[in-house]
C-alpha cells in the first residue's frame, strides 16, 4: 500500500482555464502554509509536477526529502483554450461537451480527460514501492486520482471540489481507501 498526500498548489488567482501555462503560486499566506506543513507527515518525501506553481508550493513544505519533478502530475492541457475565460471560447458546444461528457473529448490541441487519467495512473504506479509520498499537483490530477481510487465516472469525479493548499489523502494498493478529500489544514 502507498499513501498519497495530494496537495493542490497555492492559488494563482487566474480567472481563466490554466493548464500547462507556468503561472506562479501565491504563497503569501504563511499561516496556511504552516498549518499545511504541520498536517503532513514530517518524513514523507515530496514530489511535484514540474510547473512552477507546484514546485514553489513543494519547496514551501521543506525540510522534507525531495523526489524529482514529474510532468505526469501536470494539470490538464487545455490547448487552444489555455488562459481563456469560458465565455470567450468560440465553440461553446465543444466546451460544453468537454465538461459535460468528459472522457475522450479534448480541447483543440489539448488533451482529453482520459489521457490525463492515464498519465496520473502511470505516475501513481511509479510510487507503489513507497509507503507514503506527498505529491504537490493540480486540480485535474488530484481529481483523476480520486476517480481511479473510487471507481468513479469522469463526470462524478469532476463533482469534487479541490481548493488551493488542500490535502486529499488516498491509500493505493490492492484495495484503495480515500482518507480525506479537500482537507484544509
Amino acid at each position: 500500500m502507498t499513501r498519497l498526500w495530494l496537495v493542490r498548489h497555492g492559488p494563482t488567482h487566474a480567472k481563466t482555464m490554466v493548464g500547462w501555462s507556468d503561472l506562479p503560486a501565491d504563497l503569501s499566506d504563511h499561516a496556511a502554509i504552516a498549518r499545511l506543513n504541520a498536517h503532513l507527515p514530517a518524513d514523507a518525501p515530496v514530489l511535484s509536477s514540474d510547473l512552477s506553481r507546484a514546485v514553489a508550493t513543494a519547496d514551501a513544505l521543506a525540510p522534507r526529502p525531495r523526489l524529482p519533478h514529474d510532468p505526469d502530475w501536470r494539470e490538464l492541457n487545455f490547448g487552444a483554450w489555455e488562459l481563456r475565460p469560458w465565455d470567450e471560447i468560440e465553440d461553446q458546444a465543444a466546451a460544453r461537451a468537454f465538461w459535460d461528457d468528459p472522457g475522450d473529448t479534448c480541447p483543440p490541441g489539448g488533451e482529453s480527460w482520459n489521457r490525463l487519467t492515464a498519465r496520473v495512473h502511470a505516475a501513481i504506479g511509479r510510487l507503489s514501492d513507497r509507503p507514503e509520498v506527498i505529491v504537490v499537483a493540480h486540480f485535474g490530477p488530484i481529481v483523476a486520482a480520486l476517480q481511479l481510487a473510487e471507481g468513479l465516472s469522469p463526470l462524478a469525479a469532476f463533482a469534487h471540489r479541490i481548493d488551493p493548499l488542500s490535502v486529499t489523502c488516498i491509500d493505493f494498493g490492492p484495495t484503495c481507501a480515500v482518507r480525506a478529500i479537500n482537507h484544509i489544514a
